[in-house]
């Protein structure tokens, strides 16, 4: 299924580009979110139309982006766990967690964090990648204490 891209989508293109999908991806994620449409000859005369003011709009988007991540750059937030005497926590921090945490000072949500190596299971510092943009990530760390 051929869809045109409204907006840049990771591992797949950015603004304006024909990309050849799965139609259930399309169908369900894609032209739901407003990041897609199908890929007709109305469309994409409508697009090219429109093609200024989607590039401006994502512009306006990722300098948005980028001021919130400047506003994250460098920071070092505290999270306080039960932990056992060797630092094992009792339970795990996931990213619904570390994003309560941020949100006091910049509102993030948790699709935003990025963990890696998974939930957060020991006390310590960590690095967790914060992406407010497909294009624009900033790494905070994060200073994990027993309570």
């Amino acid at each position: 299924m051929e869809v045109i891209l409204l907006d840049k989508v990771n591992k797949l293109g950015g603004i304006g580009d024909v990309a050849v999908v799965k139609p259930g991806y399309a169908r369900n994620f894609l032209i739901p979110n407003k990041k897609a449409v199908m890929a007709t000859k109305a469309n994409l005369a409508s697009f090219e139309e429109r093609r200024a003011e989607l590039e401006a709009q994502a512009a306006e988007r990722k300098a948005a982006a980028e001021a919130r991540a400047q506003t994250l750059e460098g920071k070092t937030f505290k999270f306080e766990a039960n932990a056992g005497d060797e630092g094992k926590l009792f339970g795990s921090i996931g990213t619904r967690d570390i994003a309560e945490v941020i949100s006091a000072e910049v509102e993030v949500s948790k699709a935003e964090i990025r963990l890696p190596e998974g939930a957060i299971r020991h006390t310590g510092s960590f690095e967790v990648d914060v992406q407010v943009h497909p294009e624009v990530v900033v790494t905070v760390t994060l200073e994990v204490v027993a309570q």
